[in-house]
């Protein structure tokens, strides 16, 4: 049993190699490939008694890294930097106008007319698509489309200061 286990063990080392190269060619950065092979190492030797003996190891262990490295595709990430006592800081812009802006921008929303604001919620808070929204409310695209054209007409003006006058007319 431990002759075996030896064996495996020796198989897994042997494809390191080949999986660095590969992961240099995905990843493109050497730190990044690096974490790259030693988690598919890791993931490799916790899975090793899923492995069809007989079968080629190296193949098995690729096809680890490709999901991993899919994983970390989808995965959304922040770049970060390294910084050292001399790396610029960036300069931090006073907030005081932000909140003030915030206050005026609810209190434009919640003068909206309930079928515009809920739209333009929709839309831009809950990043729901025209198709979505209209299904949402039951409304044709078309309605969704021009409610949100007016909430956000309305809104720019308020924000600006102005008034806006509807174009549209009142029939009797």
């Amino acid at each position: 049993m431990k002759a075996a286990m030896q064996d495996e063990r020796d198989r897994l080392i042997a494809c390191i190699p080949r999986l660095r190269r590969y992961a240099r060619a995905l990843v493109g950065d050497r730190t990044g490939a690096d974490d790259l092979v030693q988690d598919t190492m890791e993931r490799g030797w916790k899975k090793l008694s899923s492995w069809q003996r007989g079968s080629d190891m190296r193949a098995w262990l690729f096809g680890i890294m490709h999901n991993l490295y899919i994983d970390q595709v989808r995965r959304p990430s922040v770049p970060t930097d390294v910084l050292d006592d001399d790396t610029p800081l960036p300069e931090v812009r006073a907030s005081q106008g932000d909140s003030l802006q915030m206050r005026d921008l609810a209190s434009a929303l919640n003068t909206l007319p309930a079928e515009q604001s809920e739209i333009l919620l929709l839309i831009a808070l809950e990043e729901m698509s025209y198709d979505e929204v209209a299904v949402t409310l039951n409304l044709p695209i078309g309605t969704v489309m021009s409610r949100l054209s007016r909430a956000r007409q309305k809104l720019r003006a308020q924000m600006e200061g102005r008034s806006v006058a509807s174009p549209l007319k009142v029939v009797k």
